[in-house]
C-alpha cells in the first residue's frame, strides 16, 4: 500500500490518468491525496470530478481549493464567471447536483500520521491541531442546510489577519482565505493577496517561513504554481503548474519518492 499526494490537477484529466498509470496506482491497494483545485483552467474538469468521486473515500482524500470553492459559488449564483473559467461542462452536466454536493462535503484540511494537507497554507498563529479545529468550523458551514448563506458571504479579502475574537462570516472567511488563497503573510499573520509570484513584498514572508518551528506533521499543500515544487523537512508544496505547461507531481508520502509528468499546458500566464 502507498499513499500519493497529487498536485493541483485543475481539470487536466488526461495528465492525471497518465500520471496514475506511471506510478502504477491501484485503487484497491493505494490511496491518493489531492491538494485541492481539482477543477478549472484545464479542459476536463467534469471528467476529473467524476473520476475522483468514482474512486471512493476509501481510495482518495481531497481538500478544497480556491477554484473548487469558486465552482460552488458560481453554481449558486454568488460568483461572476471569469474569462478563463472552464467550468461550463460541470455546470451543465446531468449529474451536476450530485458532483457539486460531493465537492461541498470535502474537507478543508486533513491530517493523517506524519502529514497534514491543506490547499494553500496555515497562518503562523495556528498549530496543526488548531487549524484542523478551525477547518471543521468551515466544513460544518458548508455541510449545513443553510450552506448557501455561507457561500454568499465567502468572497472578499478582509479581514486580512486572524484573531481569536473573530465571529460569524468574518471568522470563516479568514480561515478559508488562509487555507485556500494565501501565499505570503507577515510574522504577525497579516495576509497579502496581491502578489502571486515567488518574490515576497516588503514586510512579508512565504507563509511557511513565517510559521514558528513546531513538533508537528509536515504540511502538504499546492496552490502556488509560481513557487513550484518545494520539498523541505516541514512542507511539501506540490503545485508544479501542470495547467501552465509545467508538470503534475505525485509524492509518495511513505518515503518521499517523487514522480512528475510533463504537461503540455493550457495557459501562458500565472494563476490566482
Amino acid at each position: 500500500m502507498a499513499t500519493y499526494a497529487i498536485g493541483d490537477v485543475q481539470g487536466c484529466y488526461d495528465e492525471l490518468r497518465a500520471l496514475l498509470a506511471r506510478i502504477g496506482f491501484d485503487s484497491a491497494r493505494d490511496r491518493l491525496w489531492f491538494v485541492g483545485d481539482l477543477v478549472n483552467r484545464g479542459p476536463k474538469s467534469l471528467e476529473v470530478l467524476r473520476f475522483v468521486r468514482s474512486l471512493g473515500d476509501g481510495a482518495t482524500t481531497t481538500v478544497l481549493g480556491n477554484h473548487d470553492l469558486h465552482l460552488l459559488c458560481l453554481a449558486e449564483g454568488f460568483a461572476k464567471r471569469r474569462q478563463d473559467d472552464t467550468l461550463d461542462a460541470v455546470l451543465g452536466a446531468a449529474d451536476a447536483a450530485d458532483l457539486l454536493g460531493w465537492l461541498r462535503r470535502r474537507p478543508l484540511m486533513h491530517r493523517e500520521g506524519d502529514n497534514a494537507m491543506v490547499h494553500a497554507g496555515l497562518l503562523p498563529q495556528w498549530s496543526v491541531d488548531k487549524a484542523l479545529a478551525l477547518a471543521g468550523e468551515v466544513e460544518a458551514a458548508l455541510r449545513a442546510p443553510s450552506y448557501r448563506d455561507f457561500l454568499a458571504a465567502l468572497y472578499g479579502s478582509k479581514p486580512a489577519r486572524w484573531s481569536d475574537a473573530l465571529e460569524g462570516w468574518d471568522r470563516l472567511r479568514v480561515i478559508v482565505n488562509a487555507m485556500t488563497r494565501m501565499r505570503f503573510c507577515s510574522p504577525e499573520g497579516v495576509m497579502d493577496f496581491h502578489v502571486k509570484s515567488d518574490q515576497a513584498p516588503a514586510g512579508y514572508l512565504p507563509w511557511f517561513e513565517a510559521r514558528p518551528l513546531r513538533e508537528e506533521p509536515k504540511i502538504v499543500c499546492g496552490h502556488w504554481s509560481a513557487l513550484g515544487l518545494k520539498l523541505t523537512a516541514h512542507v511539501s508544496a506540490l503545485d508544479a503548474g501542470c495547467v501552465w505547461g509545467g508538470s503534475l507531481a505525485a509524492l509518495r508520502l511513505e518515503d518521499g519518492a517523487l514522480v512528475q509528468l510533463p504537461c503540455r499546458g493550457y495557459h501562458n500566464v500565472t494563476e490566482e
